[in-house]
């Protein structure tokens, strides 16, 4: 059979990129189809690239990095609107629209607007204005991403109860903000509102936040989060929201243990589902689980052998930096290319405030196996590059086997983190010892000789 393409992919995201010019690189004839009228996915309109803006405009605007040198009331701007926030923020998503778009056209490939579904599993049908239209393809590669999650007993109004899509179509600033969820999205924003120097409470029905980070790392993280003017609720649900009639008066919750806290603004954070619910999954012969979650093999292939789905819509690990490289893969496996599989060890960013990494093992999961180990600890304050940017709470803390040396996990959290972090991952991977980070000449003053620290404190320790 003669098809329309020999790909389409379904969705903009990172993932459909990489997926879409990987494919186009074979020299295949490759259609993208897009929902909304831009490309980018989530990643760029609602979700990775407006926040992490946003978050940089508070840093700077705040003057945050600062503070420990001019005070805790130093500020570059004082009055501190939405429209300084969403004006770098929008600037910053044009120019990344602008490159996707350039690298699509570069590599051919031919960009369809319009809501995707199904209409068997080489047919797709996609809607806009202007029409309805049907194509087909030999291979389909599903790159839907997710969206927002909200519980039946909370209705997102988008004006006073918010979701991680809506708070960017913010008109103000809230004068109080409580955060309804206290995983990576919800202590993301929980910090950069707290920054700017906005009352917040975070309710989280756990009692440990981010039980996926070292415990070391995340104490730290919700202790300046406290300092910065967060109130945690841990060990609490949700009962009730009683909304206001006047704007001017506060949106009370109620929760199950009968106490009640009064908010400007809620921003519900609840997690995310995938984004299936328009592609008629059954039309392909396919089907996602409850949380809108498409199962795949180890190649990303789906349980239709021409259909293949990557990123977010197929679960953890849920980043725009591993989506990359699934979308490249499933479209090298669809065409018969060999690539090597998607290694285990990947890099974990949370841009809070401060923003914390990590990469490899961490000490509950080595004590679970029964892997002996020693940590290294160095502080910033202890760097002169520390001194200079006027981090004195940031931390790096690597995580060694006892018998061997080898590096096993690297956690950090402070200025540049998500950087940081990357040379610990290069060692792991490598297979190397703290033998290297101790021999190693790092440039002078950098954040990097933490790891000559830590990694002579792993010595000391060891002695």
């Amino acid at each position: 059979m003669i098809y329309d393409y020999d790909l389409i992919v379904i969705g903009t995201g990172p993932a459909g990129q990489k997926a879409a010019i990987a494919a186009a690189k074979f020299g295949k004839k490759v259609a993208i189809i897009e929902k909304r009228m831009v490309v980018g996915g989530v990643c760029i309109n609602t979700g990775t690239i407006p926040s992490k803006t946003i978050r940089e405009a508070v840093i700077n605007l705040t003057g945050y990095a600062e503070r420990a040198f001019y005070g805790l009331a130093y500020r570059v701007k004082e009055n501190i609107t939405i429209e300084d926030l969403l004006y770098r923020c929008n600037m910053v998503i044009v120019r990344e629209i602008e490159v996707i778009n350039a690298h699509l056209m570069r590599n051919g490939v031919e960009v369809l607007f319009g809501n995707g579904a199904f209409i068997d599993s080489h047919t797709i049908r996609y809607s806009n204005p202007n029409g309805e239209y049907q194509v087909t393809a030999d291979k389909v590669i599903i790159a839907v991403g997710t969206k927002p999650y909200h519980p039946n007993e909370i209705t997102v109004d988008n004006k006073t109860v918010l979701d991680s899509d809506s708070i960017l179509q913010l008109r103000r600033l809230p004068k109080s903000l409580t955060v309804i969820g206290g995983g990576v999205i919800g202590m993301e924003y929980a910090s950069i509102f707290a920054t700017l120097g906005i009352p917040i409470t975070l309710i989280d029905k756990r009692t440990r936040l981010l039980k996926f980070i070292d415990s070391e790392i995340v104490d730290s993280l919700i202790n300046q989060m406290r300092e910065a003017g967060v109130t945690f609720m841990l060990g609490e649900e949700i009962n009730a929201i009683n909304k206001r009639d006047d704007p001017i008066d506060e949106t009370e919750i109620n929760l199950k243990s009968a106490k009640t806290i009064r908010s400007d603004m809620i921003l519900l954070s609840s997690g995310r589902r995938g984004n299936v619910n328009e592609l008629n999954l059954e039309a392909a012969g396919l089907k996602a689980d409850e949380n809108g979650i498409i199962a795949v093999d180890r190649h990303y292939r789906t349980s239709t052998d021409n259909i293949y789905a990557v990123g977010d819509v197929i679960g953890f690990p849920s980043l725009a930096s591993t989506s990359m490289e699934q979308g490249r893969q499933a479209a090298f496996h669809a065409f018969n290319y060999s690539c090597p599989l998607l290694p285990g060890l990947f890099p974990y960013g949370i841009y809070s405030i401060p923003e914390i990494s990590y990469v490899g093992e961490n000490e509950e999961t080595l004590t679970q196996k029964g892997i002996p180990y020693q940590t290294g600890i160095a502080r910033y304050q202890e760097t002169a590059r520390g001194q200079i940017l006027g981090d004195f709470t940031g931390l790096l803390k690597l995580i060694v086997n006892r018998e061997t040396n080898k590096l096993l996990g690297v956690h950090a959290i402070g200025t540049g983190a998500t950087e940081l972090i990357h040379i610990g991952q290069s060692v792991i991977a490598l297979g190397g010892t703290i033998d290297y980070l101790v021999d190693s000449v790092f440039n002078y003053p950098t954040l990097a000789e933490c790891y000559k620290i830590a990694a002579l404190d792993v010595y000391n320790k060891s002695r």
